[in-house]
Formats: C-alpha cells, sequence, structure tokens
C-alpha cells in the first residue's frame, strides 16, 4: 500500500523553495510524468490536446487509495517527505505536495486511480481550484493511475496569451519525455497528439538502447556505455552511467545533445559540460560538439534540489570530485581496450557493404578503484599505398592511417611538454605584421627585430629543430590561434607523411605508441584515425558460413 499523504509542518513548508510553477503545457507534462515515475510506473501514456489545453497522463503504477486521493491535490501535501531530515535524504522526483494543487489552480483536475494492493475497485474524483473534492464516484479499471487537466489557464486567459505557440509548447514537452526517457528507459512512452500517435519510445536495458530512437541519425554501434561505481570521499556508493557518442562516428553542429542527469532528472550544469567539453578537446572537427548523456546517482546528502521550483537547477556538493570522475570515465571510453571495442564497430559505409549485424552488447566497467584498462593487441603486417599501416588484432583487421595516428601521437606529447629550445643557428624571418610578430611571443619564442622588416628568432619547438621547413613552420605558427592550435599546428608538420615507405618495426612502434594515447580515435583535427573491418563482417562477406557443397550444388 502506498504511504499515506499527510501535510507538511510549517517548518518544512517556509524551507521549500516557491511552489511548482505551472507555466505552460510543458509544465503539466513535466509534473505529471515525475509522479508516475515515482510511483513505479513502466508504462506511460501521454495524450495532449493543445487546443483544448488538456493533458492526460496514463500510468499503470501502484496507484493511490481513496484516502490518498482524497488530499493528493491540497497544497503542502505529500507522501514523498515527512520531517525535516527528509529534506536532505530526497530520492523522488517530487517530494513539495504542490504540483497537482499547482494544477489545480490553473486548470480543471481529475484523477482516475485504483491501489495496486487493492483488488476491489477504482475511484475517479473532480476537485475545485483549492484542491477540495467536487466529485466522487467508483471506477472500473487496471492498478494505476489517469490524470487529466482540463482548460488549462482558463481562468488566466492573460497568461494563455502570453504563452508561446502550440508549436514551441509541443517542442518543449517532447524534450521533457526525450530527457525522462534517457534517465528512466526502462519505461514504455506511448505519446498522443490529438489523438494521432506522436511518439513512441521502446524500453531498453541501458540509455545506449534509447539514445537511437531520439537522435535517428545515430546508430547503437556508434554509442559508448559505461556505468561506473564510484566511492564518495563520505565513503559512500555512487554511480555515473555515461553514453557517449563516439568522436570518429557521430557528433553535431550545435551544442544540443550533450545532457547531464542527477539522480533521474536532466538539469542545467554549466560547470560539468564544461569539462565534457574539455576531456573531448581536439576529438571532434572543427565546428562539431559531441553527443553525450550523463546521469550520476548521488548520494541525497550531496544534493541541494532547491535551488529553482522546476528543479533544474541543482547545487551539488564536491563539484571538483565529480568533474575529475567525469574525465576519467570518458578517457576510458576513448581507450582502444576489447571493453571499449564492439566486434562489430566497423565504419558505418563498411557495414552497409558487409551488411554486418548490430551487436546489442553492453560494456561495463568496474569500480574507479580498478586498474587500468588493459589495450588492445595490434601487429602490424603490412603498409597499403605508403599510407596505411595494415594491423591485425584477435577479432579482425584495422587499416590505420599513418600521418594521423602519429600527429595523434605528438600532440599529446606537446601537450604533455612543450618544449622550446634554443637554435644554433638563428631562423630570420622577413615580412611579418605586428600581429604575427606578437602570436609568436604569446606562444614563447624568443623573437626580436634584425633589420627592416626582417625578424630573427632564436628559440623553437623542439619538434621542428632539425627540419628544413623549420621557417615555413613558423611562419605558419604566426597566424594566429592559441598555444593549443600552435601545437597542433607543429604536430601536423612533423608527423610522418603519407606516402612515405615505413618497416614493419617502425609501424609496430608507431601503433604501439599511438594505441596509449588519450584519445586515439581521432587526430587533433577530429578526423578518424582507423577503419575497422571485423573477421565476423568479413566471414559474412565472403560467404564463410555457407556449406561448400551446397553452395557447389551439391
Amino acid at each position: 500500500m502506498s504511504p499515506p499523504i499527510q501535510l507538511l509542518s510549517p517548518e518544512i513548508i517556509n524551507l521549500i523553495a516557491a511552489g511548482e510553477v505551472i507555466d505552460s503545457l510543458a509544465a503539466v507534462v513535466r509534473e505529471l510524468v515525475e509522479n508516475a515515475i515515482d510511483a513505479g510506473a513502466t508504462r506511460l501514456t501521454l495524450s495532449v490536446f493543445p487546443e483544448l489545453w488538456q493533458v492526460t497522463v496514463a500510468d499503470n503504477g501502484k496507484g493511490m487509495s481513496l484516502e490518498n486521493l482524497c488530499h493528493c491535490a491540497k497544497a503542502h501535501h505529500t507522501s514523498k517527505i515527512s520531517d525535516l531530515d527528509d529534506l536532505w535524504k530526497i530520492t523522488s522526483l517530487g517530494f513539495r505536495g504542490e504540483a497537482l494543487f499547482s494544477i489545480a489552480q490553473v486548470g480543471q483536475l481529475s484523477i482516475k486511480s485504483r491501489d495496486a494492493t487493492d483488488n476491489t475497485v477504482g475511484w475517479c474524483l473532480e476537485y475545485n481550484q483549492q484542491g477540495d473534492i467536487i466529485k466522487q464516484e467508483t471506477s472500473p479499471m487496471a492498478p494505476g493511475t489517469i490524470v487529466t487537466a482540463s482548460n488549462l489557464f482558463g481562468s488566466i486567459p492573460v497568461r494563455r496569451q502570453g504563452l508561446p505557440a502550440f508549436s514551441q509548447q509541443l517542442k518543449a514537452i517532447q524534450g521533457i519525455i526525450e530527457n525522462m526517457s534517457l534517465c528512466h528507459p526502462q519505461i514504455t512512452w506511448q505519446v498522443h497528439h490529438n489523438q494521432k500517435s506522436w511518439l513512441t519510445i521502446s524500453p531498453g536495458k541501458t540509455p545506449q538502447q534509447i539514445l537511437p530512437q531520439l537522435l535517428k541519425s545515430v546508430h547503437f554501434q556508434d554509442l559508448q556505455f559505461l556505468c561506473e561505481t564510484i566511492t564518495t570521499a563520505r565513503d559512500e556508493q555512487a554511480k555515473i552511467e555515461m553514453v557517449l557518442g563516439l568522436p570518429d562516428r557521430c557528433h553535431r553542429g550545435r551544442l544540443d545533445w550533450l545532457k547531464i542527469a542527477v539522480n533521474g532528472r536532466v538539469v542545467r550544469s554549466p560547470q560539468l559540460e564544461q569539462t565534457v567539453l574539455a576531456a573531448l578537446s581536439r576529438t571532434l572537427p572543427k565546428g562539431r560538439f559531441p553527443v553525450g548523456f550523463f546521469h550520476f546517482t548521488i548520494p541525497p546528502s550531496e544534493i541541494d534540489w532547491n535551488r529553482h521550483p522546476a528543479k533544474t537547477e541543482i547545487y551539488l556538493q564536491s563539484l571538483e570530485f565529480w568533474q575529475e570522475k567525469v574525465t576519467e570515465i570518458i578517457e576510458k571510453a576513448l581507450k582502444l581496450s576489447p571493453l571499449t571495442i564492439t566486434t562489430t564497430g566497423e565504419n558505418q559505409r563498411v557495414k552497409k557493404l558487409l551488411k554486418a549485424s548490430e551487436n546489442k552488447g553492453i560494456y561495463q566497467v568496474g569500480s574507479s578503484h580498478s586498474t587500468e584498462l588493459e589495450l588492445i593487441q595490434l601487429r602490424a603486417v603490412g603498409q597499403v599505398n605508403k599510407t596505411y599501416i595494415v594491423a591485425e588484432h584477435s577479432q579482425g583487421l584495422w587499416l590505420v592511417e599513418q600521418h594521423i595516428a602519429h600527429e595523434r601521437v605528438l600532440y599529446e606529447q606537446l601537450q604533455d611538454e612543450w618544449q622550446l629550445i634554443t637554435v644554433e643557428q638563428a631562423i630570420i624571418l622577413t615580412e611579418l605584421s605586428t600581429k604575427q610578430v606578437e602570436q609568436l611571443q604569446r606562444i614563447g619564442l624568443e623573437i626580436e627585430p634584425f633589420g627592416d622588416k626582417t625578424w630573427v628568432v632564436r628559440t623553437v619547438p623542439k619538434l621542428l629543430e632539425n627540419r628544413e621547413d623549420c621557417g615555413d613552420a613558423l611562419v605558419e605558427l604566426s597566424l594566429g590561434g592559441d598555444l593549443e592550435t600552435a601545437q597542433v599546428a607543429v604536430a601536423c608538420r612533423s608527423a610522418i607523411r603519407n606516402g612515405t615507405l615505413l618497416e614493419l618495426s617502425q609501424m609496430q612502434n608507431l601503433l604501439d605508441t599511438w594505441k596509449k594515447t588519450r584519445h586515439p580515435r581521432t587526430c587533433p583535427h577530429g578526423r578518424p584515425i582507423y577503419l575497422s573491418l571485423e573477421e565476423s563482417s568479413l566471414s559474412r562477406f565472403f560467404r564463410r558460413h555457407w556449406v561448400i557443397g551446397k553452395s557447389h550444388g551439391i
């Protein structure tokens, strides 16, 4: 039986932030959906009638008894907290006891519900603006709850007029449903707009099965899922679930699909978003942004939800600790490890050619105290067109583009140690603008005038020391950008050129060094470094599963 809905004490009411802000159709959907999930629903049916200003949410949760139905729409009544200490142990999505009351104040509220422990009958109640019952009758139904809010803002025409167009409100509703489906992947969603099917989301074990349903251009194998158990500084258990679009396979033109969730709800966290972007720096093409979903399950004592009525802004204690963990889990996801390389992880074009089946594997990584991931074993077996290294591993082979693999190696070395050395013979540069001179000084080079429109450079990056084109490289560095841009330019110019014949030992040394880099999937410009041809796909293409006699017509 569900816990009783009761009035909060004045002390708790005064501590809780302002009541729920029901200022749109989307706000109504948000509150009703959160209540349904708190009730343990695994199936949700949402019906939206914008022109009628009506929203209905039906769930198969545990339902409510008649006693709870009589109190649920009253102000400050909730079953989710009972005393002051509960405010610091919040584990539910709703807790303030304001949602149904706030909806009743702006529309006509009716609720049908049957307690899952009551095998006799369900009830249908209607409420006035104060949350008092104006109609009560029995209603045959399965266990669960159906809440209908109609004529929303009918008594407040000014608010109706100030709301965005229906198309924008529907977009906001879609965003809420998408966020909730990622946070609670076990739920089946059926959404109707004016009695026509609008959205259907099938359940999954993890958000990795949900995200491709929301972004049709993203495939299951484009994503890496990791789940890591963590012990906090207070010796409490926490968890991070991450679904990350692999940078060599999927990214976006806008920063619109990087989502942070805490304890079942997507929240705004600029600091954690910036941590993700920093961790993926120089792994994506210029102007592209990651696809990612990070879900933190954190002890309630480390979160304050009372920062915003819509609970989208929180105060997170130990923020630096969680930023560090985000960086670690991203680095782990990008490693070339058997745990993070799927057997059907080939390039999409090759996947279509070979018609490889989609792998539904889920990859789990243990606690943060586990040892470092073992890297995939690669053996150099040849070179194609003096450009691609053919690397064999236990599940097939890869083609590794030698120039950009080496570029990734050199770039990370430069990141770790930006070494400038004094050259025996200074480099003479001419026709530099003032901005170019300032740029070279900004990245640490020693440069000084040496006559009319001539400058002498006495220190250069170590990688350029013995290059015949060192002067050209310095001119390139002078054209702008920060130190990171300069490091990329130096790495690119210093890397092994395509068209260079390599011995097997040189290829193997490059493979061994490259696979140990922090971000081995793409070069600093965001280009994919390797193309995967897996044994399972090759077997399918060459029909090795055929019976030989049958293939000969015997």
